[in-house]
């Protein structure tokens, strides 16, 4: 019964790292402060097309910084400065301390829910030359 707790708590954290990736980072754009843009011209499209999917792209226009992310499946372009670009950074940066968290937790448990001490112990792979 244990083993399948911990089966589940892994597949769970594994799946929440893969299934969410998409939305997470649109809202961690959103809260960053980030606007959302539709194109409206056909050169805008264009240019929605030419950008990779996902990454941020820095682009100067008119003397400033600008960071830009496609999200073409829902033909809009996510458009943030250099403040909102420092906050999405610390976003990702807490998220992924909070997964790794996650993990470990996971982990922890993991070991736990295996009861080594059923083991009755180390037996001859027990260290010899340790002294109390």
């Amino acid at each position: 019964m244990m083993i399948s707790a911990t089966a589940v708590l892994a597949l769970m954290a594994g799946c929440a790292t893969t299934t969410t990736t998409t939305e997470d980072k649109r809202s961690m754009l959103v809260a960053a402060g980030f606007k959302t843009v539709t194109p409206k011209t056909a050169a805008q499209q264009q240019k929605l097309q030419k950008l990779h999917v996902g990454q941020v792209a820095q682009i100067q226009k008119n003397g400033k910084t600008y960071y830009v992310v496609a999200d073409p499946p829902r033909n809009v372009v996510y458009v943030g400065g250099p403040n909102e670009y420092q906050a999405y950074q610390q976003i990702r940066a807490v998220r992924q301390l909070q997964q790794e968290n996650l993990e470990a937790s996971a982990e922890m448990y993991q070991d736990a829910a295996m009861n080594w001490g059923a083991w009755g112990g180390w037996g001859v792979w027990a260290p010899t030359d340790v002294r109390y």
